[in-house]
C-alpha cells in the first residue's frame, strides 16, 4: 500500500511553496498524525512563480484520492494521489510535489 498523507506529510508546489493541511479529521492517526482527507483545506503559502506578472500556487485541488480507503465517509490521500497546485485565478500550475508520507499504519 502507498504511504498516507498525515498532518505531518511534507508537500510543495513545483515552485517551492509549502503546502499546509488543515484538516476536520479527529478519529483516525497514525504514529505521524491524522490522515488527511480529499475534502480537506490544502493552502500553499511562499510560492514564488512570476513569469510576467506574479501568478503564485495558493491551493491544492485533489483529482485522484485513494479510492480503496475512506476516513469519515470521505477518501483518503497517498503518495500516489494526484494534486494539482492552482493559483487564485483556478489556473492550473502543475502537481503537488509529495516528499513524505507515513510508509506504516497499525492499530486499524
Amino acid at each position: 500500500m502507498a504511504g498516507l498523507l498525515t498532518t505531518s506529510s511534507i508537500m510543495m508546489c513545483p515552485h517551492g511553496g509549502m503546502v499546509q493541511a488543515i484538516t476536520t479529521n479527529t478519529k483516525v492517526k497514525t504514529t505521524d498524525g491524522y490522515i488527511l482527507r480529499s475534502s480537506d483545506t490544502f493552502s500553499i503559502v511562499g510560492c514564488v512563480f512570476t513569469p510576467t506578472i506574479p501568478h503564485p500556487c495558493v491551493q491544492v485541488q485533489w483529482v485522484q484520492p485513494a479510492l480503496k480507503s475512506q476516513v469519515m465517509s470521505d477518501f483518503t490521500l497517498t503518495e500516489e494521489s494526484v494534486g494539482l497546485c492552482v493559483a487564485g485565478d483556478l489556473a492550473v500550475q502543475g502537481s503537488v510535489l509529495i516528499n513524505y508520507t507515513q510508509s506504516q499504519v497499525s492499530g486499524f
